[in-house]
């Protein structure tokens, strides 16, 4: 039987897995609130106190519940990742374009998101779709993927 999965904060999770996790977190939090509680109330003269401080051990509680699921069950997201030819991501800028209008310039960029832009290897793209919508309308500068452009001599 293959498992029903579901998208729950971003993430995929098995729902049979979520259930018993919910259970797992539950039993775990209820168990050392209402353990704390009841050790705490004969240790501690005020009976507020007890109860913040069962409060305090219910939510170390919720963590070691929310550890012990994840060691009993193992993401089921696969990453795959793959290197896009250049043609391809012409193409995408292209369709970007076509769709929102303007990308804008990269000299209009803060420095934090051109230093994103190299770390994904992108920026040279952008530069250089960037020059071809600058370059004269010849064709001569455009990447490969992009082509020359029809009806206009050069």
């Amino acid at each position: 039987m293959k498992p029903e999965l579901y998208e729950v904060w971003g993430d995929t999770v098995d729902g049979r897995h979520l259930i018993y996790s919910i259970g797992i977190g539950a039993c775990v939090s209820l168990g050392a609130f209402f353990g704390a509680q009841h050790l705490l109330n004969g240790w501690v003269e005020s009976a507020q106190m007890a109860r913040a401080y069962a409060m305090l051990l219910g939510i170390v509680g919720c963590l070691i519940g929310g550890a012990v699921s994840a060691r009993l069950f193992k993401p089921k997201r696969h990453v795959v990742e793959h290197q896009a030819d250049l043609g391809t991501r012409t193409q995408v800028l292209i369709e970007l374009q076509s769709e929102f209008g303007d990308l804008g310039r990269l000299s209009d960029l803060p420095p934090e998101t051109i230093a994103e832009l190299r770390e994904m290897d992108l920026y040279e793209l952008f530069a250089q779709y960037e020059q071809a919508q600058v370059a004269p309308a010849t064709g001569s500068d455009l990447p490969a993927a992009v082509g020359p452009v029809q009806g206009v001599r050069p």
